[in-house]
């Protein structure tokens, strides 16, 4: 692979990373003692909200990840939420900008009242915004995260964070009853702002990963698929036909099932869109013109890609978690994509990662 600046489009920072005082510094008086907070329990720092347990603070006892592969890391339960020494970590590896899914990507907080659960998401969209992402803004992304209260709350919020300087921001379809027309509100909003939006896998299945065992395979064989059912009430409710500058990012999808499912959305399209109120565009154009679709490692990415175009298509490092490439990206990619022509390489690995969120 040439030395061309590569981009992360989904990389980590997970629960047991985030910086001990984030909440308990940013939240307001009446609800810093439920939480997000830290408390011991048999001398481990554990995370809690209310009387639940989210997450371990400063390791992930048992559970190996990348950082486990190189000797010696400085702080390295808490590297990946520092940004000088994730900047190093980067710069090891040659990413040139990573964008970053914080922990509301992958845990939910159990979290009922409206107004706690805003002010817990407002506090990590302004710390990612002021001591994460300022550091080397046009290097470090970290995205801020909308409530899935209402979409009045989503929009408020997306809009708050576009004048913070972010650059895109993310909705749980798992989360949000996305199928409502009230939420073509935020649709308007994020597609006026220019801010992609970001469904992230974590949801949408029976099968529970914090149950361990077998379950904890079986959720990371289907996690991907998950995002058929967003993806579809995205198409073929007409949320992207009418607002054709909304852009939609599907985290961690990967690529093998998107071209058998948009083939069949196409047929479906054929079949069932006849009627007044369908939408009118193919479902495929609408792939093309609208979603991202991130991966890592693929096995058949040369094969599979070219059937729906490298433009939709954008690579990640997943750094720091247990299948990131990290600290070996450069060879992952040529392994995994060597076969395809450079110039598809590029918009894959750089261009349209930087092109979507606009990185200098």
């Amino acid at each position: 692979m040439s030395e061309d600046r590569i981009y992360s489009c989904d990389d980590h920072l997970d629960i047991f990373s985030v910086p001990s005082d984030l909440w308990t510094a940013r939240l307001p008086a009446k609800f810093r003692d439920r939480g997000p907070r830290i408390e011991e329990r048999n001398g481990q720092p554990l995370w809690w909200v209310g009387d639940q347990i989210i997450g371990m603070s400063g390791s992930m006892e048992g559970v190996p990840t990348a950082l486990d592969r190189v000797d010696g890391l400085e702080n390295a339960g808490f590297r990946p939420s520092d940004p000088v020494l994730r900047m190093q970590d980067m710069e090891r590896d040659g990413i040139w900008s990573s964008i970053v899914y914080g922990p509301a990507a992958l845990i939910r907080f159990p979290i009922d009242e409206r107004e706690h659960l805003i002010a817990v998401l407002r506090a990590w969209n302004d710390w990612a915004a002021e001591e994460f992402n300022s550091y080397l803004p046009d290097r470090l992304c970290a995205l801020p995260f909308l409530p899935a209260t209402s979409p009045e709350d989503a929009v408020a919020e997306l809009e708050r964070c576009a004048s913070l300087g972010h650059r895109g921001a993310i909705l749980s379809p798992f989360e949000a009853d996305v199928r409502d027309p009230a939420w073509d509100r935020l649709w308007a909003a994020a597609a006026a702002s220019g801010l992609p939006l970001s469904f992230h896998i974590g949801g949408g299945t029976r099968i529970d990963p914090r149950r361990r065992g077998w379950h904890i395979a079986g959720f990371a064989a289907v996690a991907p698929l998950q995002l058929d059912e967003p993806l579809a009430v995205m198409v073929f409710s007409g949320a992207l036909e009418r607002h054709p500058a909304l852009r939609l990012v599907l985290a961690e999808s990967g690529i093998g099932w998107l071209p058998y499912f948009v083939a069949r959305m196409d047929a479906t399209f054929e079949k069932h869109c006849r009627h007044d109120g369908a939408i009118r565009t193919r479902p495929s154009e609408l792939f093309r013109r609208q979603v991202y679709a991130t991966f890592e490692e693929e096995p058949f990415g040369p094969e599979l890609i070219p059937l729906l175009g490298p433009e939709n298509f954008m690579w990640a490092c997943d750094y720091p978690h247990p299948d990131s490439t990290w600290p070996h990206s450069r060879q992952a990619i040529e392994h995994a994509l060597g076969k395809l022509p450079p110039e598809d390489v590029r918009k894959i690995t750089g261009e349209n990662c930087r092109q979507l969120y606009r990185l200098p």
